[in-house]
């Protein structure tokens, strides 16, 4: 059964929501932090527990959150004025026994600005075909690296249960999410009742529904998992060979761009032994186009295979699991895959010499990625109008805030001795680069009040080199410098 919420259905269930506070908060503060903690890992006992005493709100945590069956008077005082009949005739219920039990997974959802809801299919569903898979960590990295800026349009390209277009809402005048799944798009349509969103829907294969449309602003959190040509579940696997989905992606975006726009979505290529990896998806980009190309994890053959397995719910001791994995990895060794990469992709129509960049950032990142993304791109344009040695050396510029120099030291007969340093950001990726002297003493002058030719000069005769020497060998690095925030313009 699709789920089909009415305005007027919507409308009762949202009051319902609001008033036993099921929203984040809500449900954070009713479950304390460490049965909080312990849902989000998997483990629900603790949840029972804190929902106890949790009146109208713990029965709404117990039977959307915790896979409970509730009583039907419960049901009906939590859910009112929306009546479990109703709730059920949505696709929302089912009843069991002498109560009812959730038939889809519903839960809070927010960002910084207020709250949503999101509907997804229970994880009981994950091993068919057609799963919607809710909020997971796919969905919330995209959304934390997306670029928030207004734009008149914006395109959600393989939308799932719809949450990057409810992000999308805060900032785009207009939104269009599309989906090649009919499941997909009715628990899109769903959540945008429910959030009372107005979102265009359209069905079909990757931009087939929009062909002759461009948006000021793409996301895509598409089927990204590299393997044989098969598609096991819908919101995973690309039904192509390989990265060869991709490839046809980002050759096709720049075209559904308007001049100036971006588009972001998350990625996974194939490194192929005697191939480099950037070279590679470098192939892939039509001209005309800004590119960053951000590498975030490398997992060899099996844990990728793994990953995915676990990821779907299955036994992986079961015949039918060993089966998979057998058939994937044996592509994998006829393909001369060695790893597997995932990542960020961000493109940018430009009518300028195109800025395209691979860099790995692997491990933990604190902070957000979507302001450094902006930075990136406003970066980009800076360093586009000053791209030649003079207009970069008139430019004054400024050590960025967050920016500190690091000394580290080896141990020796005579005690520490200063082996090197670095100029680090303390925000974003954490951007680092080993320094020398000089390079260090001219960021020290880096202060804004004079142009970093100046500044070169009064080098030069503080180390007895010539200027020309000096330009060559910091102008590179201070491009880079720019390039990661670590100096900003003054």
């Amino acid at each position: 059964m699709l789920p089909h919420l009415s305005p007027g259905a919507a409308e009762a269930l949202r009051t319902a929501l609001l008033r036993a506070r099921f929203t984040t908060d809500g449900v954070r503060e009713l479950l304390g932090p460490s049965a909080h903690a312990a849902l989000g890992r998997g483990e629900v006992e603790p949840a029972f527990r804190a929902s106890r005493d949790g009146g109208e709100l713990g029965v709404l945590v117990r039977l959307l959150l915790l896979g409970s069956t509730e009583p039907d008077a419960a049901v009906a005082a939590a859910l009112a004025p929306l009546a479990p009949a109703d709730a059920a005739a949505a696709g929302l219920l089912a009843p069991s026994g002498q109560g009812w039990r959730a038939a889809l997974d519903l839960r809070p959802y927010g960002d910084d600005d207020g709250d949503w809801w999101v509907l997804s299919d229970l994880d009981a569903r994950r091993q068919d075909r057609d799963h919607v898979t809710g909020v997971g960590a796919a969905s919330l990295t995209l959304a934390a690296a997306t670029v928030r800026r207004p734009v008149d349009s914006l395109l959600d390209l393989g939308t799932g249960c719809g949450v990057q277009a409810l992000h999308a809402g805060r900032h785009a005048a207009a939104v269009t999410a599309t989906d090649v799944a009919p499941r997909a798009l009715a628990m899109a349509r769903a959540t945008f009742t429910l959030n009372d969103l107005d979102v265009e829907l359209l069905e079909g294969p990757w931009l087939e529904p929009v062909t002759g449309r461009r948006f000021g602003q793409i996301v895509s959190n598409p089927p990204f998992v590299p393997g044989p040509a098969r598609v096991d579940y819908v919101y995973r696997d690309s039904g192509q060979d390989g990265d060869v989905a991709l490839a046809a992606l980002l050759r096709a975006l720049p075209g559904h761009l308007e001049p100036g726009g971006v588009a972001q979505l998350l990625g996974s290529w194939l490194h192929v032994r005697g191939e480099d990896w950037p070279d590679r998806v470098r192939s892939w980009l039509p001209p005309g186009v800004d590119a960053w190309v951000l590498q975030r994890e490398v997992s060899d053959p099996a844990l990728h295979v793994g990953t995915w397995q676990r990821d779907a719910g299955l036994d992986l001791a079961s015949p039918e699991a060993r089966a998979q994995a057998g058939a994937w990895l044996d592509w994998m060794e006829r393909e001369r895959v060695e790893a597997v990469g995932f990542g960020f992709v961000v493109l940018r129509r430009t009518d300028g010499e195109p800025a395209v960049v691979f860099e790995d950032l692997l491990g933990d990142v604190a902070d957000p990625l979507g302001p450094e993304t902006a930075g990136w791109l406003d970066r980009v344009d800076w360093l586009r109008a000053h791209a030649t040695d003079d207009a970069l050396l008139a430019a004054p510029l400024t050590v960025a805030p967050s920016v500190v120099l690091e000394t580290y030291s080896e141990p020796g007969a005579e005690g520490w001795t200063e082996a090197g340093a670095a100029v680090a950001r303390l925000d974003g990726p954490r951007w680092r680069h080993e320094v020398d002297g000089p390079a260090a003493a001219l960021l020290a002058g880096c202060q804004g009040a004079l142009a970093l030719g100046e500044l070169v000069e009064l080098l030069a005769v503080a180390h007895d080199r010539p200027a020309g020497e000096i330009v060559t060998a910091a102008l590179p690095a201070v491009r880079e410098f720019v390039r990661h925030g670590v100096l900003v313009p003054a």
